[in-house]
């Protein structure tokens, strides 16, 4: 059964009175843990087992329909590269949104170092052991954590000791190809896992491909253990992302605005974890790791220049190509300064070059350590958990983007509005740029035990991030060099009232310093265009979120539940300001205060072989500060004042999700869950002033059959009754794209349409 906000120990088993014991690591670096009752905030958890019963294809899949107060924008409609939102507070691998959330996978943070992006295809979901989904702006957490934290473990040779293999596929061109296995003899264990995907997307032109890979090394003896890890991904991963509204009637769903929209992932990773007990009451535990990313991207577009006529010079008369609007500054061709398009390209007119191919490259080289200890005592005869860590980690940086002119294939209604590159470079749209990011913290933890019933945990962490940019273009405009610091404490409580229920309450802070790429687009005067260029930086200030959060919980007689509330105030926000005509071009900007609060209702119960979960949140996210929203193409114009209670775009108020799970027979599992969303605002209308995006809903199915033993057949349909259905809305302009072939057509809003219904079968052994 997917776990709905609570855990599920022993879920199908005799009834119990009393709540199971669940120990959950509370920092990065796992270590020793609290039960889950003496935590003072809400915490979601799973399993490997919970995972694979999920039949998700990835963990964000997973997130999305098992979590409460989990909602997602499928900007880009790859299913590798959904932004997750938890109570309002995103983790995305699409730079342009304000990452809210911080993930760790073994201790080690996964939060790319250049926009603090989460790139969800880099994690293979079947080498996942437990993952820990923490409410609230928990300062042990580090940087990014203003909503929550994911705290991800995966397996080794004695959490997992058999093997397996796993095929499947379906509709759309969906193949996939899983192999693991693990095992140990006491002292030395390993683990294995390959996974291979591939499909064709559902939207034209959105073929992906996913390999992936994990080894674990471990040994144990004793208190002590060891265990190293590498990991490495190379992906393809194409998403056509957002398309008029009024073109799908005219081409169907899976049409694309233009293409490609590529994006290629790679990791090397290689870490080391231990953990040792010095004495019955002292344990010392840490990691030290160096990870290896690339991330390449490939965009076709329409383009930002218009025609113009040479004025002066010795090419005065001839037409040429200027940005928009500026008809006095013809684009300067990289290598080629002072020659004209004509000179440089005879064969083709300007108004030819209605495309542009914009390629960026960002290579990061990563590493840190970080070490914590755990006492274990007595404060005047009080049982006492005293954690004390710290943590280091670098990031070298490089980045470079291009502008190439092309033309656009866009004249009919059949054509595929890809692009075709003519080899000429826009020398001002050129980008070069070095990065070392450094954050240092320090942390502790405290849970005091003031009686046997009654917890109360104060924790601090201190953080320091330095930015050093250097402009490797002549002009050195991106040159900068920023510190950020601060304290950020916590103070909670965690109160048995009864055998079968908890109470507790917190109050929190944490920080998240801009990044390389906010601070490097920060300049409303100079727009740049994400993930392709990058201006001047104004200073940005750090993002602090101060969170309040109380509830009550329970379990009963095979009844789990929870109940709870959250309130968080973001100051000195940090978003994207769309000021061009494209969706990814504006600058970056801090806004003032922002606000999420909200109310989480989640259940489980077992009646007899059927098991059923519910999870609701009422989430109110709204603007605090009043401020001009540039909104280029909103359809009541640009300038849009925002006021105070406006609602965040993108975030839905309302979250439902209803599973039901049956144990047919020993042998045959079926399992359902119905999710809603309810409507939200396009991005683009800050003010609220136009028609929302409609709300929808999606009934999954699956089932599970164990043919003989060791061997289990399984399948599910997504969208069973083939909803309809948008998760994601900005404003753009699309009529220099769609003019030719539908002459009149200028609809600015763009929408990301929901996967159609799809069916997916498999096949799983183990040996």
């Amino acid at each position: 059964m997917p776990n709905i906000g609570v855990s599920q120990e022993n879920v199908g088993q005799e009834p119990l009175t009393l709540e199971a014991i669940t120990v959950i690591g509370t920092t990065p670096i796992h270590g020793i843990g609290l039960e889950k009752k003496r935590i003072p905030a809400s915490v979601q958890t799973a399993d490997s087992e919970d995972l694979e019963q999920a039949q998700s294809l990835n963990l964000a899949e997973y997130l999305r329909f098992n979590f409460n107060s989990v909602s997602v924008n499928e900007a880009v409609n790859n299913p590798f590269q959904p932004d997750i939102q938890y109570r309002g507070f995103t983790a995305s691998p699409l730079l342009g949104l304000p990452q809210g959330l911080s993930v760790y996978v073994n201790g080690i943070r996964f939060n790319e170092p250049f926009g603090d992006t989460v790139n969800w295809d880099l994690v293979p979901e079947g080498a996942i052991d437990s993952i820990n989904l923490f409410a609230g702006s928990n300062p042990v957490f580090g940087q990014n954590t203003l909503g929550g934290a994911l705290s991800i473990r995966t397996k080794t040779g004695f959490s997992y000791t058999e093997s397996q293999v796993e095929v499947s596929g379906g509709e759309f061109g969906r193949f996939g190809l899983e192999a693991q296995t693990g095992g140990n003899n006491g002292e030395l264990g390993y683990y294995l896992i390959g996974n291979y995907y591939e499909e064709d997307g559902w939207r034209d032109f959105s073929p992906s491909r996913v390999r992936q890979g994990l080894a674990n090394l471990s040994w144990r003896r004793g208190d002590s253990l060891l265990e190293f890890t590498g990991a490495t991904s190379n992906n393809s991963l194409i998403g056509n992302g957002a398309v008029p509204l009024e073109l799908m009637p005219l081409e169907g769903r899976e049409a694309i605005y233009t293409q490609p929209d590529k994006t290629e992932n790679n990791l090397a990773l290689l870490a080391l974890n231990g953990e040792t007990w010095l004495s019955d009451t002292l344990q010392l535990a840490g990691n030290v790791y160096y990870r290896h990313s690339t991330v390449e991207a490939l965009n076709g577009d329409d383009s930002d220049y218009d025609e113009c006529v040479l004025t002066s010079g010795p090419n005065a008369g001839e037409a040429t190509l200027c940005e928009e609007g500026d008809v006095d500054e013809p684009v300067s061709f990289a290598g080629n300064a002072g020659f004209s398009l004509e000179d440089l390209a005879p064969t083709l007119e300007a108004d030819e070059l209605d495309g542009t191919l914009n390629t960026s490259k960002t290579e990061q080289q990563s590493g840190g350590i970080a070490t914590q200890v755990a006492l274990l005592n007595e404060f005047q005869g009080r049982e006492n958990q005293l954690i004390v860590g710290g943590n280091y980690d670098f990031a070298a940086i490089e980045f470079e983007s291009d502008t190439q002119l092309a033309v656009l294939r866009n004249a009919t209604p059949g054509a595929d509005r890809g692009v075709s590159g003519v080899n000429l470079f826009d020398v001002e749209s050129r980008v070069r740029l070095d990065a070392d990011v450094q954050n240092a913290g320090i942390f502790f933890t405290n849970t005091l035990a003031l009686s046997e019933v009654f917890d109360l945990t104060l924790s601090g962490r201190y953080n320091r991030t330095q930015v050093k940019m250097e402009d490797q273009n002549e002009d050195g405009a991106l040159d900068g060099d920023h510190t950020f610091n601060r304290f950020n404490p916590a103070l909670g409580f965690a109160w048995q009232i009864a055998p079968i229920s908890s109470v507790y309450g917190s109050y929190s802070e944490s920080s998240r310093a801009p990044t390389p790429a906010e601070l490097s687009c920060a300049d409303p005067e100079d727009p740049c265009k994400l993930p392709n260029g990058f201006v001047a930086d104004p200073p940005l200030e750090q993002v602090v979120a101060k969170t309040f959060e109380a509830g009550i919980r329970g379990y009963d007689l095979g009844y789990r539940w929870n109940v709870g509330v959250f309130h968080t105030i973001n100051h000195d926000d940090i978003i994207f300001q769309q000021a061009g005509g494209a969706p990814s071009e504006g600058f970056f900007a801090n806004v003032g205060r922002t606000r999420r609060m909200g109310l989480e209702l989640a259940g489980q119960k077992r009646f007899n072989s059927v098991t059923f979960g519910l999870g609701y949140t009422l989430l109110d996210a709204t603007y605090q500060t009043p401020y001009t929203s540039f909104s280029p193409n909103n359809p009541r114009g640009p300038d849009r004042q925002v006021e105070e209670g406006d609602s965040i775009p993108g975030l839905p108020m309302h979250n439902l999700k209803i599973t039901a799970d049956w144990d047919v027979t020993s042998k045959l599992h079926l399992g359902a869950i119905f999710s809603y969303q309810s409507s939200q605002y396009y991005r683009g209308d800050e003010a609220n002033e136009n028609p929302k995006i409609d709300g929808f809903s999606i009934v999954n199915l699956r089932a599970m059959y164990e043919v003989i033993e060791d061997l289990e057949v399984f399948g599910h349909i997504d969208n069973v009754l083939d909803q309809e259905y948008e998760t994601f809305g900005v404003y753009g302009e699309s009529d220099e794209v769609l003019e030719a072939a539908y002459p009149g057509f200028d609809d600015e809003r763009f929408v990301a349409p929901g996967k159609p219904r799809a069916l997916v079968v498999g096949v799983r052994a183990r040996f």
